[in-house]
C-alpha cells in the first residue's frame, strides 16, 4: 500500500464480565499520523473493568515483529518457559539453557526465508512487550495453520492480551483463505489447555516429541475459523 494505509483497529471491551469486540476502521495520515501513533498502526485494545466504581482502563496494542526482534522474542519465549514449564522440563534446561537455546531458535525464524507464510505479532503495555504470538502456513499439513507460538508474560495474564493475540491469528489465518487452526501444547500444561478450551478449541490428538532434552507428548488442539467467536 502507499503512505495512505488502510488500517483496522480492533477494540475489545469488558461488559458484565464478558469481553466483547468492536472494529473500527480508519485512514491514517502517513507514517507519524495521529491515529497510527495511538495503536502502532496495527491493533488496538481497551479493557475496561466492569465495577463503575473504579472504571480503569488497560491498553494493549500489536506491532509486528521485524527481524530486529528476535533478541525480544526470545526473551519472552524463555521466561514464559521457565515460568510455565517447572515440573514438566528438567530444571537444568529451564535454569541454564532456555534462554541460548530460544535467541539461537528466534534469530534463525527471524532471519529464515518464507516470511510471507507467517506473521509474527508482539504485544505491548504501555510500550512494554508483554508477549507475542507467531502464525505459519505450512506446506502440505491436513491441519490447517499452524498457530505455533502465544505467549504473555506472567505479570500482565489475565488483561486480555492472549486473546487478543489470539483473534489477531485467526484474523490473519482467515485472511489468508483458511477454514482451520491448528496448534501443540504440553501434555500437563493444565492453564493453557484450559484456557484453549474455553476459546473453543478441541482436542484433535497427541504426538510424541522432543523437548528440554526429554522425551515429551504434545497434543494437537483445532479451531475452525467458520464458528463463532467465543467470548
Amino acid at each position: 500500500m502507499g503512505p495512505r494505509e488502510h488500517h483496522q483497529r480492533l477494540e475489545y471491551y469488558r461488559s458484565r464480565g464478558q469481553f466483547a469486540l468492536r472494529r473500527a476502521a480508519y485512514r491514517s495520515a502517513g507514517e507519524g499520523s495521529h491515529a497510527h501513533a495511538s495503536c502502532g498502526g496495527t491493533l488496538c485494545v481497551r479493557l475496561f473493568r466492569p465495577n463503575p466504581a473504579s472504571m480503569s482502563t488497560v491498553s494493549v496494542s500489536l506491532r509486528p515483529a521485524t527481524v530486529d526482534d528476535a533478541s525480544l522474542l526470545a526473551s519472552i519465549h524463555a521466561a514464559s518457559w521457565q515460568a510455565t514449564y517447572r515440573g514438566l522440563l528438567p530444571d537444568a534446561f529451564l535454569d541454564s539453557e532456555v534462554a541460548q537455546e530460544r535467541a539461537a531458535y528466534w534469530f534463525d525464524r527471524m532471519n529464515a526465508p518464507g516470511a510471507e507464510r507467517r506473521i509474527v505479532l508482539i504485544a505491548e503495555r504501555d510500550g512494554e512487550a508483554i508477549g507475542f504470538v507467531c502464525v505459519e502456513r505450512q506446506i502440505d499439513t491436513p491441519w490447517g495453520v499452524l498457530l505455533d507460538n502465544l505467549h504473555a508474560l506472567p505479570a500482565h495474564q489475565g488483561i486480555g492480551a492472549g486473546k487478543l493475540l489470539m483473534r489477531a491469528a485467526q484474523d490473519w489465518a482467515r485472511a489468508q483463505g483458511a477454514v482451520q487452526l491448528y496448534l501443540y501444547v504440553l501434555e500437563g500444561n493444565t492453564p493453557a489447555i484450559r484456557f484453549y478450551e474455553r476459546q473453543g478449541w478441541q482436542f484433535s490428538g497427541a504426538e510424541p516429541d522432543q523437548m528440554g532434552g526429554i522425551d515429551i507428548t504434545a497434543l494437537r488442539y483445532i479451531y475452525r475459523l467458520d464458528r463463532a467467536t467465543a467470548t
